[in-house]
């Protein structure tokens, strides 16, 4: 419209919902998808609270984070867990589109408070678990 070409970059199939409490999401490859494509990756699955443990209404938060083996960068997620977990597939989208690895998104220095996050947000766990 404006007279300059540019490329779409695609789509990493990002998707969030809700059943009843529960929170889920995924973004970029399933494990089950990085097989099918013969991929070497790397699968790092932990359990967290979504809040700072002692914090009054933390819950449970899963998160499954797949790297290629060869340079540990991200290529997919999964998220399940109570108030707050899914929409931290955003940062996960936001890595993946950046080509980020494992460390940079442990490294991360994401924002840090009792009722949002753990001082190592659940997302940068998983992501230390591939180092």
């Amino acid at each position: 419209m404006a007279g300059e070409n540019i490329t779409f970059p695609g789509v990493l199939g990002t998707a969030i919902t809700r059943f009843n409490e529960l929170e889920i999401a995924r973004t970029g490859l399933s494990e089950m998808e990085a097989k099918s494509m013969g991929l070497a990756y790397k699968v790092a699955t932990i359990q967290s609270s979504n809040y700072a443990g002692y914090y009054p209404g933390a819950g449970k938060i899963k998160v499954k984070l797949l790297a290629r083996k060869d340079n540990l960068q991200i290529i997919g997620a999964q998220i399940v867990g109570e108030q707050g977990a899914a929409k931290r597939i955003d940062t996960i989208v936001a890595a993946i589109s950046a080509k980020q690895t494992t460390y940079s998104l442990a490294m991360m220095d994401l924002a840090y408070a009792p009722p949002f996050s753990n001082v190592w947000d659940p997302v940068q766990i998983a992501a230390r678990q591939l180092l």
